[in-house]
């Protein structure tokens, strides 16, 4: 009994040195970094370490250091210089997509997410094209939006001034855009399968960031042999799935090849244009998939958007009077704001636009990889390296941003009162890997906002001042926010 002690000590301890000296001889040549345990690398430091205390690395071993995901490294990258270096002017090698198991078991190889190559540019210059070209029938996705605004205003004045978390009603508005754009239909609010739709689409990005989440992505190979609610979260998405291909068959059934009535009927034509090609990218999973990333990437990130956008009207009444005051002055009352009224809304843009830089809602970069061994700034980065941009260390670079940590809409205005975009603004990442939905979800920001501040007047259930946006900030991320507010139609002063 004894020796078989003696034995399985002397293996786990050859194990655990074999692991060290292997793990040493790995760090040789990349950047600084705080020491990994073995087997589990930087795991126990805590699954936040990123977002929360990035910073603090930076510090020690500077803009460009190594943490380690079990055992394989992320190198990360943080300021405007570093990032933008890396993501523009090395675009080459670092555009590959990392390892995102959980996505990758979610799209099988479709889309555009997780997939490189050919199949990817080929699929993502298609949905840029799509979108950008307004391929959605003869409805841009601007009257698309404002058709939206107009229900989530009539839900809003329904409520009759009580409090509200506008959460939800957000989630809904936000997710009908997509599927005018994608199915070229609506739900409506109140409809029990839309429900459970958002519902289950919350489920899964509550599970990505969450520590379960965390662990699936070190260890894919394991979680997936044991039983436990990340099972039901796959299971469930297939649903979603299901109801996109039975879109997808009755587009097919009423399909006119000349007249695209939303994303669907755009790509159903180009895969049947491109039948003839064994090869082609365009196939009908890639279809489901590709849809099933729309709502993936754009429910959660633009409702949040929205909801924290209203939280800051709230918190400061005398900037959501001037936003009021500019729409009115321009617009009126008798429309809703346009995409074209932009260029005459300077501080509404800019309120918007430091909100999104504000909230930093994704602080951290979808993973990239190096596509081969890569020379950057004194380092050498062996190929197949995962790679971590922060977003948020741009987003907060002091060096870009008169008063990063503060809530400031001038960051966006210049001397005359004109919006003026700031390189280092990045929400979206940039490059190759730019998020293919950043002019719709800038759009949805700036027309739900407007269209609501136009209509109501925005007043907090507590006290403004004992808001703290930092630490609401700080709840986005981690869990989400809940908060309740008041809205009343506005009335002009007599």
């Amino acid at each position: 009994m004894e020796s078989l002690a003696l034995f399985v000590f002397l293996f786990i301890f050859t194990l655990i040195c074999f692991s060290t000296f292997k793990l040493y001889k790995r760090r040789l040549g990349l950047p600084p970094g705080p020491t990994p345990f073995p087997l589990v690398g930087n795991l126990l430091q805590g699954s936040t370490i990123l977002y929360d205390t990035y910073h603090k690395f930076t510090e020690r071993y500077g803009p460009i250091f190594t943490l380690w995901m079990g055992t394989s490294p992320m190198v990360v990258l943080c300021g405007y210089e570093v990032v933008k270096d890396a993501l523009i002017n090395y675009s080459k090698q670092f555009s590959y997509r990392g390892s995102l198991p959980i996505s990758e078991r979610l799209s099988g190889g479709y889309g555009i997410i997780t997939t490189n190559g050919e199949p990817w540019q080929q699929t993502r210059r298609f949905t840029v094209t799509t979108l950008k070209n307004s391929g959605l029938g003869t409805r841009t996705v601007d009257l698309r939006i404002q058709e939206e605004a107009s229900h989530l205003i009539k839900a809003v004045k329904e409520l009759n001034g009580q409090a509200f978390d506008p959460l939800t009603l957000l989630e809904r508005a936000v997710n009908n855009v997509i599927n005018l754009s994608v199915f070229g239909r609506r739900w409506d609010y109140e409809d029990q399968q839309f429900q459970k739709f958002i519902n289950t689409i919350n489920y899964l990005l509550v599970f990505l960031r969450s520590p379960l989440g965390v662990t699936y992505s070190a260890f894919p190979g394991v979680m997936r042999c044991l039983p436990g609610r990340h099972n039901k979260i796959f299971n469930d998405t297939e649903d979603i799935k299901a109801l996109i291909r039975s879109q997808v068959d009755s587009h097919l059934d009423t399909l006119d090849m000349d007249s695209p009535r939303d994303f669907i009927d755009s790509f159903l034509i180009r895969m049947k244009k491109e039948k003839v090609q064994q090869d082609s990218v365009f196939s009908r999973e890639n279809l489901v998939i590709s849809a099933f990333e729309f709502f993936i990437a754009g429910t959660e990130t633009t409702s949040n958007t929205v909801q924290f956008s209203l939280l800051v009207m709230i918190k400061y009444p005398q900037i959501q009077e001037r936003v009021r005051q500019e729409i009115h002055t321009v617009i009126g009352t008798n429309r809703l704001p346009t995409l074209a009224d932009r260029l005459e809304l300077p501080y509404t843009n800019a309120v918007v636009h430091e909100i999104m830089r504000f909230l930093d809602l994704v602080p951290l970069s979808l993973p990239h990889k190096v596509m081969e061994d890569t020379a950057f700034r004194g380092f050498t980065i062996p190929k197949g390296t995962t790679i971590i941009p922060v977003l948020g260390s741009v987003l907060s670079d002091p060096a870009h941003w008169a008063k990063p940590k503060e809530f400031y809409p001038e960051h966006f205005l210049d001397q005359n009162g004109k919006f003026c975009m700031n390189d280092a603004f990045i929400p979206f990442s940039a490059g190759k890997r730019i998020c293919p939905g950043e002019g719709v979800a800038r759009s949805e920001a700036f027309l739900f906002l407007a269209s609501l501040v136009q209509n109501f007047t925005f007043r907090a259930v507590s006290l403004p001042h004992t808001l703290n946006l930092e630490r609401m900030r700080r709840d986005f991320r981690k869990k989400g926010l809940v908060y309740s507010l008041k809205a009343h139609p506005w009335v002009p002063s007599l």
